[in-house]
């Protein structure tokens, strides 16, 4: 593990997250690749951690238990990427999730029929490829890293801590 301070471990977190989003937004919005529901459900956790970690440098309390908080959200999320890439590969099938769609949009039988005319994306179809790996595959690797790196950093969060008020 590298010998940094808990505050830069935050920053990369932070980072990390920050260019995942906006990563995602820009394929979706700039390349037009229209994401599954388990994609967008695949986004909450950036945007968590994005929270949580300007929460903790605003109130700068409960450090420790934001850590916490950011190992869960990151194995929730790499379960939710495992899950997602076994649909992609055929190991599961589609399940529910996948098939849902907002229905408060849904206001007058016009609304219904257009929902009805466009073509649903599916979580088993991957429209979008980097070197030829899908955005779940990079998902379920950044997750995992993440998650491996918050639980070293909470497990020496004491030894962390007092390198970050300049205690050896």
């Amino acid at each position: 593990m590298l010998n940094l301070k808990i505050e830069s471990y935050l920053k990369i977190i932070f980072l990390i997250s920050l260019f995942s989003l906006i990563s995602a937004f820009f394929i979706e919005y700039i390349l037009g690749h229209q994401p599954c529901n388990l994609c967008l459900i695949e986004r909450i956790p950036y945007s968590l951690a994005i929270i949580l970690i300007i929460l903790n440098y605003i109130f700068k309390k409960n450090e420790q238990f934001i850590i916490l908080l950011l190992v869960l959200i990151f194995s929730f999320s790499s379960i939710i990427s495992f899950y997602h890439f076994g649909i992609e590969e055929g190991f599961f099938n589609e399940s529910a999730v996948c098939s849902l769609k907002n229905s408060s949009d849904i206001i007058s039988k016009e609304e219904i029929l257009k929902q009805l005319q466009e073509k649903a994306i599916s979580c088993k179809d991957v429209t979008f490829r980097i070197f030829g790996l899908s955005l779940t595959t990079f998902n379920i690797v950044v997750s995992l890293c993440l998650t491996i790196l918050l639980i070293k950093v909470y497990k020496n969060y004491g030894k962390l801590k007092k390198k970050s008020r300049g205690i050896y």
